[in-house]
């Protein structure tokens, strides 16, 4: 007889011997199972941060019209991008086929904002009354210019499929401040026809253990789908059997000592805390109605807006990470119409929320991410018009803020040629954001690392560095003079 497979004496014996620990309770999770997959609960170093919101647009957000005013590309519209300032760089095989690189520049006006004199877009003035509180780095680079493998690069480290997020990294490295809700939450705005796919591997734990997955959550309707009881099933009916699923898993860990079967566990307690403690924090009805209005939200539609309201109480609350990405910022056409309605329904949340946050308190120790994969070309893809005009892709000249949990206020970071075309100064690259964030939390990136199949992985790879730049305190850089184009580095 196989000695992991029960009959029905033994299963019966065993149960009747284990009924004290029958229930969804919490000793279960946290001591039964704690060598296989509990937080490491590290800190390498003091932390400035506890939490981590990133907010990202997918698709690619051109730097033209919102952080990097280049007058240049509007004196030169419509004329050639000039091969000594290409210098044979890649361009994509979208635009390579075009024959012409025609020049365009921004229509919209910018102009400098708070002490600091941060220059920002006219679409962006939410944002803009938030200068002094942010970081503003003009020079990020990434390793490819296609959508798929810089989203997968920017949230995990790599282009290769199957690695931790980095949200369960951080999870991962250090636990949950919450009891009743997930360490770790993501939620999604706009359109599913909307250009590119966000995929669960962006929120996904990898080799990790699946506890340490984002659990996404929606704004209206059922915040989490399948946590309520099905139709003309009660609570108590449902955890009679949430509890003998919990008893034959835990019969199946003893056996076999699959972590998986304890992610199973963890699953099942945490669904039974979550339906008391998410009706409550996705109540939006309950939020005053001028805290509506200043998001710009609607409790009975979906929005970014909503999801806005959502990510601060969850914070509020004590997530660790939550991630909210937008679709339907890839514009390789219609820039001007479309850019500015995606600014009409992102600004004014997100210069709501990180009202709320300073006032609260929360941004002292809360890090804000704004970012897209990539940015974008200085010259147009398709058929430029007086009115219309698209960019295509660019990963040596991306634009993207931070804010709050000890980064640097009022600081602008990295200079791109008078072109917009490469950095020349001060090159930034997703790695290094990465290990930065990870510091802030107290987090020294090196050590940050699990052994699988046979070697030690981290978000970082085997990059990145600290930018003490980014950092509250830190000396600014000195604005260069341009020169030659900065390198890329990794593979363009």
């Amino acid at each position: 007889m196989n000695p992991f497979q029960p009959n029905r004496r033994a299963f019966i014996r065993s149960s009747l011997m284990g009924a004290g620990s029958l229930g969804l309770g919490s000793l279960l999770g946290r001591t039964a199972f704690a060598s296989v997959d509990d937080a490491l609960a590290i800190q390498h170093h003091p932390a400035t941060a506890k939490r981590v919101l990133v907010l990202f647009m997918s698709g690619g957000p051109s730097q033209f019209e919102l952080f990097d005013n280049k007058p240049l590309l509007n004196e030169r519209r419509g004329e050639q991008l000039p091969d000594s300032v290409r210098q044979g760089k890649r361009i994509t095989e979208v635009t390579v086929l075009q024959g012409a690189l025609p020049i365009v520049g921004s229509p919209f006006e910018f102009a400098r904002h708070g002490e600091c004199g941060m220059e920002l877009s006219e679409l962006v003035p939410g944002l803009a009354q938030h200068a002094d509180d942010l970081t503003l780095v003009r020079s990020m680079q990434t390793d490819t210019v296609i959508h798929e493998t810089a989203t997968t690069f920017f949230f995990t480290g790599s282009q290769l499929l199957g690695r931790p997020s980095m949200g369960s990294w951080v999870t991962y490295a250090l636990g949950s401040e919450c009891e009743n809700l997930p360490e770790f939450t993501v939620l999604v705005s706009g359109s599913s026809r909307d250009d590119q796919g966000l995929h669960s591997r962006l929120w996904g734990s990898g080799f990790l253990p699946g506890r340490y997955q984002g659990v996404p959550f929606r704004s209206s309707g059922d915040a989490v789908l399948y946590l309520s009881n099905p139709d003309g099933v009660e609570r108590e009916h449902r955890k009679g059997l949430l509890e003998g699923l919990e008893r034959l898993n835990e019969l199946e860990a003893e056996r076999t000592g699959d972590p998986d079967v304890h992610t199973r566990i963890n699953t099942y307690e945490m669904a039974a805390k979550m339906q008391l403690s998410v009706p409550e924090l996705t109540d939006l009805s309950t939020e005053s109605e001028d805290t509506i209005e200043r998001y710009g939200a609607n409790p009975q539609k979906p929005s970014f807006a909503n999801n806005c309201l959502m990510a601060r109480r969850l914070l509020e609350r004590g997530v660790r990470f939550v991630q909210l990405c937008d679709r339907g910022w890839d514009h390789h056409g219609g820039l001007p119409k479309s850019l500015k309605e995606k600014c009409e329904v992102t600004d004014k949340p997100i210069g709501a929320l990180l009202t709320d946050l300073k006032n609260s308190g929360l941004l002292d120790d809360t890090i804000v991410v704004f970012a897209g994969e990539f940015g974008r070309t200085p010259y147009c893809e398709g058929r430029l018009t007086r009115e219309s005009y698209g960019r295509d892709h660019n990963n040596r000249v991306g634009s993207m803020w931070l804010a709050g949990g000890g980064m640097a206020r009022g600081a602008t970071l990295g200079t791109t040629d008078d072109w917009g075309w490469d950095t020349v100064d001060f090159p930034v690259h997703v790695h290094d954001i990465q290990a930065t964030l990870l510091h802030c939390l107290g987090i020294d990136h090196l050590k940050l690392t699990r052994r699988h199949q046979g070697r030690d992985f981290r978000l970082t790879d085997v990059s990145g560095r600290v930018v003490p730049e980014m950092l509250a305190g830190a000396p600014r850089p000195l604005e260069p003079e341009l020169g030659p184009a900065a390198e890329p580095r990794g593979e363009v």
